[in-house]
């Protein structure tokens, strides 16, 4: 049988369909609903066991981005989200759906319904969209099992910057091994801008929950799963697979 993986959109994502290719590339089923859908059926979650929420500008980011969807998610479907999860399934949040799931209380998951970590502008003050070099950091999340470093992503957002509530809670998710990916240097070693395109703390580009099955990450691994997606591949040649693939191919495999 093969893994059911729900892909959840709303009024401004834009990255959904994307996100559909890149788990139906690594061999799932694949539905694309509408949040208002699951609103009205909650109990068609279970259905699931992986869940993803793709990259936009929900809501037109009013008030600050993703924070109207992650409302949505807390208030309505809390319940039904925390069952989920409860039952050893996956979850992905991409661009703003990373900042859907930290504004959820969902990552970096440590403190309940308390946010210990937000995702705010950018150092730079404007909109970076650019493609970045990744180290995967962490030895806890499925998601990342035999990614070859570095990994070569694009980024496109205004509110990236990773930033913790107190330097203890950047500690903490180091020493839980939450840090999924560092923005780096092609050869390796901490970045300044623009390879770092947001100024988040201790370069963190992505992080998962205490038991490694939920990520979030601003760059975006689905845009990179095919070897034409590569900026470079007339003159450096098209690779089999894009880095992103094995990504997706992992939490096919893992579920």
């Amino acid at each position: 049988m093969k893994a059911q993986v729900l892909v959840l959109r709303s009024a401004g994502s834009n990255c959904d369909e994307e996100l559909v290719h890149a788990f139906g590339l690594a061999g799932a089923d694949v539905d694309l609903i509408h949040i208002n859908r699951i609103i009205e059926s909650p109990s068609d979650l279970e259905r699931y066991q992986i869940l993803g929420i793709p990259g936009g500008f929900t809501y037109g980011d009013d008030v600050a981005a993703g924070l109207v969807l992650a409302n949505e998610l807390r208030h309505r479907l809390g319940d039904a989200l925390r069952s989920f999860f409860s039952k050893d399934r996956l979850g992905i949040g991409v661009c703003n759906g990373f900042q859907v799931l930290v504004k959820t209380g969902l990552l970096p998951g440590n403190d309940g319904d308390e946010r210990s970590a937000t995702l705010t502008d950018n150092e730079s003050g404007k909109f970076e969209g650019r493609w970045v070099w990744l180290q995967p950091a962490s030895s806890v999340c499925p998601w990342t099992v035999g990614l070859k470093p570095p990994v070569y992503f694009p980024v496109a957002h205004a509110e990236g910057k990773f930033i913790t509530r107190s330097a203890e809670d950047l500690a903490a998710l180091n020493r839980a091994d939450q840090v999924v990916f560092r923005y780096s240097l092609k050869g390796g070693g901490k970045p300044s801008y623009p390879a770092d395109p947001n100024g988040s703390q201790d370069h963190i580009a992505g992080v998962c929950d205490p038991t490694g099955r939920i990520l979030g990450m601003m760059p975006h691994p689905e845009r990179h799963v095919d070897g034409t997606q590569h900026p470079n591949w007339t003159r450096d040649g098209i690779k089999p697979e894009g880095d992103g693939l094995q990504l997706f191919r992992n939490a096919v495999n893992s579920v």
